[in-house]
Parts: C-alpha cells; structure tokens; sequence
C-alpha cells in the first residue's frame, strides 16, 4: 500500500478512519508601484475586494455579504460557489493571515496569506496558500495548483490595477448565444509557454503584417486566433493567430498554414481592456461550462477576434470578443 505516493482512505482497525488528503500549497507575486501602506489598506478590508477580486469579476450579480468592520466576508454563487473568509492575524504594512472555508462546491479550508516587501516605492506583493484537496479529488491536484495559480495571478493584477490606477481594466460584457457564419483563415501556427502567449502572438502578427501589405484586397475581417489546445498543467498553449480570408491563397509561403472556423452557435464573451488581462473572460467562460451554462461543441476550437488595435487605441480601450462554439 504506497501510502506515500497516493492519498488513499486507510482502514487500520473498526474503530479508526484516516484520511490522506492532498495538500496544495504555492504562492504568486507581483510589484506594485506604490508605497506598502496604500496596499495594505485594500487588503486588510474586505469591503475593497469586490473591486479587484478574480473570482466575483466572473459573476457580478453574486451575493457578497461583508462585516461592518470589514474584517470577514462571505459570498454565494452560482459560478463563484459559497464560503466565508477572515482576517485572522495583521502586521500592519508587513504581512495579513486569512482564514478561508469553502462550502460549495465542495468543503475544504485553506490558510491563505499576503506578504508585503517593500523597495522604495514599489512593493513586493506575495498571495500564499496552504490548503487541501477532499481525499478522492487527489487525482485533480497538479489542475488545481494550475487553475489557482492563474486565478492568483489574476487577482494580482486586477489589484496592482486598482492600486495603481484606482480603477481595474477589465470589462467583462456577457453577449450571450449567437450565430458565427464560419470563416477561413490564413496564419501562423505555434506552440509556446503560456506564460509567454503575448510575446509569441507578438511576433506572429508583425510577421503577417508584412504578409498581407501585399495581400490587403483578400482580407476578410478583424484579426482573430484559434486555440487548439490548453494544457494547464504543463503550462502550453497550441494556437493559430490569422487572419479571416476571401480565400485561400494556393501559393502561401510555407510557413504560413490555413484553416476553417465552420458557421456554428456561439456564446461570446466581450472583454474591455489589456490583452493581459483577457485571463478574466477565458477563466469565466470555462467556468461557465463547467456549470453546464451553456453545452460546449468540442468539434469547433474557441476562437477571439480583435475588433481594435493598440496602433488605434490605448491597452485600457482594447476590445476581444472571445467565442466558444456551443451545441
């Protein structure tokens, strides 16, 4: 019995039980260009949470019920789930301690952490969790440290937002269910880390800038991507960044590849603000599926397309729509 390898319900004698529950823990960072002080106050305050948290920006009609003295909160939902969250220990300007239930979907706990570094007037903002997976989701643990991983990185930049700026820039606008009339495409298909999807796309579309300088007249629309294939826990993203065509071109160079988007239902997700954060509309549209809001067709890949482009407008003002094909 290799009790050390997998979490498993032991059975020693009739009158004890043990469970082998999986443990998560891991932390995510990022600076802040500002002071720790003006941090710390939106920290140790749960009534300024619902402006930068990753998870309500996804359900903003969920019930959120904070203390007067904002100390301790709880919320329900139908995307977000339910629980409750306190402050348990604060060293002012330093480090805030949490006491985190989960209620629904599953219970669990968790112990979760911010630790503040500063360096002048930038700081250091740490987000730490130490919690446990219920004993039969062990198989689910390497997902769950990816989900809650790109969950705190979210939330890390919606606050670095907030603090920053005073306001986050990212607009979730819930289109619905819709008809695609299809599409082919022309582009460059790549592989790449996800972590540097933006650096990658980059240099995808100058390459096709140049491409279609010449090829102006066979342009169909706004630019687009196609994601075959996410890997969250290897952290890899298989995907076609193109351009919509009249047809196509039976002389492309041969680093160019084509493709189809076939005329299909959709339910899309518009999002407002910098390509950085469209993290926010994917996450709550995957979210979306799993609480069977609509039924994915897994025959079509999701696609975004890019109604502007930062030569025409500013990062805050960028507008995606983000398309998943549905049944």
């Amino acid at each position: 019995m290799a009790i050390e390898k997998y979490p498993v319900l032991v059975n020693f004698d009739t009158t004890k039980t043990i469970h082998f529950m999986p443990k998560i823990n891991l932390q995510r960072s990022i600076t802040i260009n500002k002071p720790a002080d003006q941090i710390y106050t939106k920290l140790n305050n749960f009534h300024y949470w619902q402006a930068w948290s990753p998870w309500l920006i996804m359900e903003p009609e969920a019930k959120v019920d904070v203390a007067e003295d904002g100390k301790s909160y709880s919320w329900e939902g139908h995307r977000v789930g339910s629980g409750n969250m306190k402050v348990l220990h604060e060293d002012e300007n330093k480090s805030i301690s949490y006491d985190l239930n989960f209620l629904t979907p599953w219970k669990s706990t968790a112990k979760t952490e911010f630790e503040l570094k500063s360096n002048g007037d930038s700081t250091e903002v740490i987000w730490i969790m130490d919690s446990s997976l219920p004993f039969f989701m062990f198989w689910m643990k390497k997902m769950m440290i990816a989900f809650i991983s790109m969950d705190y990185d979210r939330g890390l930049a919606l606050l670095k937002d907030y603090v920053e700026d005073g306001v986050t820039h990212s607009k979730l606008d819930f289109k619905g269910e819709s008809s695609y009339d299809g599409c082919n495409y022309i582009g460059y298909r790549n592989s790449c880390p996800i972590m540097s999807l933006g650096e990658s796309m980059s240099n995808d579309f100058t390459k096709l800038e140049r491409y279609f300088a010449d090829h102006q007249d066979n342009v169909q629309g706004p630019p687009m991507t196609v994601y075959h294939k996410w890997d969250m826990v290897k952290g890899q993203v298989d995907y076609t960044s193109g351009f919509p065509v009249h047809e196509k071109p039976s002389d492309l160079p041969p680093d160019i590849t084509s493709g189809s988007v076939p005329a299909t239902k959709v339910y899309s997700l518009v999002h407002t603000g910098p390509y950085a954060h469209l993290g926010n509309a994917w996450s709550t549209l995957y979210t979306m599926q799993r609480n069977k809001e609509f039924k994915l067709n897994k025959q079509v890949d999701p696609f975004e397309v890019y109604v502007n482009s930062p030569k025409e407008v500013s990062s805050n003002e960028l507008v995606t729509v983000i398309n998943f094909p549905i049944k």
